[in-house]
C-alpha cells in the first residue's frame, strides 16, 4: 500500500491574503561582489507570512522591487488553490537571467503563503506535518578563490569544533593543495559544478581534476559531474558516490537519472512548488534514497526555512545549510557549531530567530 502523500497534509490549509510588501536584502562581500535577495511578506488577518526570493541576478530583484507589489494575490485561498493561482501569473516583468529563477521566485511566494497560513491557524509546521524536528547536522560550503587559498578551511577547523565542509573543486587546485585539504579529514562533499553551463560558477568537465579529487577524497560525495566521453570512465567506477543537485527540479529528474543515486542534494527553492518539494521527499523515502539539504546564499528568512525543513526530513545528513554567518568573508567571534538545536517559531514556518 502506497504511503499517503505528504502534501495532502498542507494542501487544504486556508490562507487569507490582503496584500504583500517587498523588502530588499543586500550583502556586499567586496568591491566587486555582492548578493541581493528579496523578502516577500504576505499580509492577512493581522498576521504576516515571509519568504525569500534567492534569484542570483540582481537585475531580477531590481525589476520586481521597482514595480512593487503588482500581483493580484488578495483573496481567500487554500495552499493548493494559491499555488494554482501563481501558475497563472507572470512573476517576472521580463524573462529572468536563468530559467531556474522561475522556480526560485515561485518558492518565495509559496513559502510565504505557507508561513501565513500556519500563523493564521496558530500552528507550527511540525504539528501539521506530524513530524518532529531534530538537531541539525550541517557542513559549510566554500569556494576557495582563484588563486586557491585554503586559509578559511584551516581557520574554521581551529575555531569550530567538528566543522566539516562541502568544497567546490577547481582546475586551479594543485596536487599539493588537494593533499592539504584531504589531510584535514573534514571534507564530506566535493562539488564539481558540472551543470552550470554559461554561469560564473561553471567548472566545465575536466577529467584530470575529476580523477585527482576522486582519488584524494575516497569517502566524499562527488556532486554534479558532467558526463562526457573523457569523464565517464572516471565516474562510472564510483557511481555509488555520485550525487546530484543542479539538474534536479522535479521528481521526474530523479527517476530519469542514469543510475539510481544513494543520495541527492535537496534545495527547496529549486523545486519551486511546495507540492513538488514534498513529492520529492516522499519519493526519496519510498525509493530508499537519502537526502542532504542545500542553500542558495540566502540572506534572510529563507535560510531558517531550509534549516527547518532539513531538521525535519534529513537532520543527520551533511546538510549544506550552515548559518548565514559562515558566508561572510570575515567570521564573527562566536560561530555556531554543528549540530544546531531546532529553534522553531511557536507558529508558522520559520526558525525562531527569523521572528
Amino acid at each position: 500500500m502506497a504511503s499517503p502523500r505528504t502534501y495532502e497534509l498542507l494542501a487544504g490549509l486556508p490562507v487569507a491574503i490582503e496584500g504583500y510588501t517587498l523588502g530588499r536584502l543586500e550583502q556586499r562581500y567586496s568591491e566587486e561582489s555582492s548578493r541581493v535577495c528579496t523578502v516577500i511578506t504576505l499580509h492577512g488577518g493581522g498576521h504576516e507570512g515571509i519568504g525569500e526570493d534567492v534569484c542570483y541576478d540582481a537585475l531580477d530583484h531590481d525589476r520586481m522591487q521597482e514595480l512593487g507589489p503588482v500581483q493580484r494575490l488578495d483573496g481567500e485561498w487554500s495552499i493548493d488553490s494559491f499555488s494554482n493561482h501563481l501558475e497563472t501569473l507572470e512573476l517576472f516583468p521580463e524573462p529572468p537571467g536563468w530559467d531556474a529563477h522561475y522556480d526560485y521566485r515561485r518558492w518565495a511566494f509559496e513559502s510565504a503563503a505557507l508561513d501565513l497560513a500556519l500563523r493564521q491557524a496558530g500552528a507550527p509546521l511540525v504539528d501539521v506535518l506530524e513530524r518532529p524536528a531534530s538537531p541539525l547536522n550541517f557542513v559549510t560550503s566554500k569556494s576557495l578563490g582563484n588563486p586557491p587559498d585554503a586559509t578559511p578551511v584551516h581557520e574554521l577547523i581551529e575555531r569550530v569544533p567538528g566543522i566539516r565542509f562541502k568544497l567546490d573543486a577547481d582546475p586551479e587546485w594543485s596536487d599539493e593543495f588537494i593533499a592539504d585539504l584531504a589531510g584535514t579529514g573534514r571534507v564530506d562533499t566535493i562539488d564539481l559544478k558540472g551543470h552550470y553551463e554559461g554561469s560564473i560558477v561553471d567548472r566545465g568537465a575536466d577529467p584530470d581534476l575529476y580523477a585527482r579529487v576522486i582519488d584524494a577524497f575516497p569517502d566524499a560525495w562527488i556532486e554534479d559531474p558532467r558526463l562526457t566521453d573523457e569523464t565517464r570512465p572516471i565516474i562510472e567506477p564510483i557511481w555509488d558516490r555520485v550525487t546530484w543537485d543542479s539538474p534536479l527540479h522535479r521528481v521526474s529528474d530523479i527517476t530519469s537519472l542514469e543510475v539510481k543515486p544513494r543520495s541527492v542534494n535537496v534545495k527547496p527553492s529549486r523545486f519551486g512548488r511546495l507540492a513538488e518539494l514534498l513529492d520529492v521527499y516522499d519519493h526519496l523515502r519510498d525509493d530508499d534514497i537519502s537526502a542532504y539539504g542545500g542553500g542558495q546564499a540566502e540572506l534572510g528568512p529563507g535560510r531558517g526555512q531550509i534549516q527547518y525543513l532539513a531538521s525535519v526530513f534529513h537532520p543527520d545528513s551533511s546538510n549544506d545549510v550552515a548559518p548565514s554567518v559562515y558566508n561572510l568573508t570575515e567570521f564573527p567571534d562566536d560561530l555556531p557549531a554543528s549540530p544546531l538545536a531546532p529553534t522553531l517559531s511557536e507558529i508558522g514556518f520559520r526558525w525562531a530567530s527569523d521572528g
